[in-house]
């Protein structure tokens, strides 16, 4: 409804405020910018020797990124052919949480694959989050995911329902 392009959003809350309505909040949805982290592919699964929860999985990365990756990993919510986040060695994740080679019950990991919790979309920490749309291996996650937006919470006071909705706001 308004062309806000090279506006910040400090200035449009700025803007808001001039106008009279108060800004409660300013919340990003979408994934923060994620360097390092890529859209994988399982290629295989198999049970870790040493521990009965913990899978040794081949995926693949692309190849400008190495090919493919030995991961262990945790979750139980994917197949084989499943597409997922996969946070290469040296990105940092929301929390400043570094990924590096480790090693997990004597086996070498080469990355993480993550659910949507560790890349800050969300609360669900039950499992991988599975790229159902299928976009191409390889492709950084901020290519593959739906872009973020940015929502603002007014307090709108009770003489003004012309504002009570984006439309009155923007008018």
């Amino acid at each position: 409804y308004l062309d806000l392009s090279g506006v910040t959003d400090e200035q449009i809350a700025e803007a808001i405020t001039f106008l009279g309505f108060e800004v409660e909040g300013i919340e990003h949805t979408g994934a923060p910018q994620l360097d390092n982290v890529v859209v994988g592919e399982v290629l295989t699964r198999d049970p870790h020797p040493n521990a009965d929860r913990l899978s040794i999985c081949t995926v693949a990365v692309g190849e400008p990124h190495g090919g493919t990756k030995r991961i262990v990993c945790g979750a139980q919510n994917y197949q084989v052919g499943d597409r997922v986040p996969v946070a290469l060695v040296g990105a940092v994740l929301p929390g400043d949480f570094k990924i590096k080679p480790s090693k997990i019950r004597g086996e070498a990991s080469e990355g993480m694959m993550c659910s949507g919790k560790e890349l800050s979309m969300g609360d669900d920490h039950s499992g991988l989050l599975i790229l159902t749309d299928r976009p191409e291996v390889g492709t950084p996650i901020n290519d593959a995911l739906p872009a973020g937006d940015v929502v603002f919470d007014l307090e709108i006071t009770p003489n003004r329902p012309d504002c009570q909705s984006h439309l009155g706001v923007a008018r």
